[in-house]
């Protein structure tokens, strides 16, 4: 119910908004003021009019005169992100945090509009805006900072608190997108040779993710009952993933299209033949002090490996024997450039890596697939190298 109180010349519209999260009364209010010459009759009539529409507006959350952005994405956070989003997701979501906050946090969500927003935006894309290296964030880093900011207000206007998302009018500014190096087959021959002298849980690692595309976390999510020595095929069906919240756990794949078979070399099946029969050997060896967490690529003493170690040791490895370090993620890109580069068509590459569509793939790997395309085209012209260079002729 709507309370009136004449302030002067005007008056005062209150409207209860019920209690926020934290258990603080909410309410909005909205300042109304007769025409000149207006009788009293038709002021008390009309104000009951604009009493009532106004609290039919709030009801239907056409006006949060009283919510601030912070205040509408910590509710977000908690209603929804927590129970919705992969751990991974919700705590890269938290650390957007940081920029989103100062920029807008202290603002009502029904005064934010997209230039509000098109020009944190673009700030994000000057001199300085990374505070490490003093460059603009990547163009990437830009977009999730705007989808965080864009799913808070998609949930605003599930809830009816604005009618409209602002984020939609948004563009994300044309930064330079620099092409990450990815291992060459000259540079992955060259590695994987000199990783043969090194343990055998690093060989494995890294000639199966070079070999099969899998994620980091889908390599460190891979159980022995996973894999089928017999028929020389493993299934991805779990990643391993880490937080600083919850540590070391097991989730689902990432997309439903994750999982998958795929067939794999003898020779990589062998290695993952002797790293069995080391951990068994290991397991025995320890005896109470093995944890038992049937994983492939483990700790000293059986439980899951830590996300960062491949990384960590890849790294060491490349300085120490002066090759190029191009990170855990360029072995999926580099089986990628092998699958396309054979001729297969993106609907097959696409389900060995497990894409949720071959849109995705075409996305990523476009200039890929048309140097192979390219490829075809000169192919086929040597073949025909008999026709007529000129059609006319």
């Amino acid at each position: 119910m709507a309370t009136i109180k004449k302030r002067g010349n005007s008056y005062l519209i209150r409207v209860s908004c019920g209690y926020d999260i934290n258990g603080n009364h909410k309410e909005q209010s909205m300042t109304w003021k007769p025409d000149e010459g207006m009788t009293k009759k038709q002021i008390e009539k009309e104000l009951n009019r604009q009493a009532v529409m106004f609290e039919e507006s709030v009801n239907h959350g056409f006006k949060t005169s009283a919510m601030k952005f912070q205040e509408l994405a910590e509710e977000w956070f908690e209603n929804y992100a927590k129970n919705a989003l992969r751990s991974t997701t919700y705590e890269r979501m938290l650390q957007l945090t940081h920029r989103v906050y100062p920029a807008i946090g202290h603002l009502r969500i029904d005064k934010i509009t997209a230039r509000h927003l098109q020009g944190f935006v673009n700030s994000l894309a000057k001199e300085g805006a990374n505070e490490k290296t003093g460059k603009p964030l990547a163009p990437k880093t830009i977009r999730h900072n705007l989808s965080f900011i864009s799913d808070v207000f998609s949930y605003a206007v599930r809830m009816d608190l604005v009618s409209d998302n602002p984020c939609r009018k948004v563009t994300i500014p044309k930064g330079e997108v620099k092409e990450k190096p990815i291992y060459s087959q000259e540079e992955i021959a060259q590695l994987l040779t000199a990783i043969n002298g090194e343990d055998t849980k690093y060989r494995a690692f890294f000639y199966l993710i070079a070999y099969s595309g899998f994620r980091r976390s889908e390599m460190l999510g891979l159980e022995w009952k996973d894999i089928d020595f017999k028929n020389n095929i493993i299934s991805i069906k779990r990643t391993s993933n880490y937080t600083s919240e919850r540590g070391i756990y097991t989730d689902t794949t990432k997309t439903k299209r994750s999982k998958r078979v795929l067939k794999i070399s003898p020779y990589i099946m062998g290695i993952l033949k002797e790293l069995k029969d080391e951990q068994d050997e290991e397991a025995l060896r320890l005896g109470d002090k093995w944890v038992e967490s049937d994983r492939l690529f483990v700790k000293w003493n059986g439980e899951p490996m830590n996300n960062q170690t491949p990384y960590g040791w890849l790294k060491e490895f490349c300085e120490k024997n002066d090759m190029p370090f191009y990170g855990i993620h360029s072995f999926r890109h580099f089986a990628a450039s092998a699958l396309i580069s054979s001729g297969l068509d993106v609907v097959t590459v696409s389900g060995a890596l497990g894409h949720c569509n071959s849109g995705t793939t075409l996305n990523i790997y476009s200039h890929m697939f048309q140097t192979a395309q390219a490829r075809v085209a000169q192919a086929m012209d040597g073949a025909f190298s008999f026709l007529p260079q000129d059609s006319t002729s």
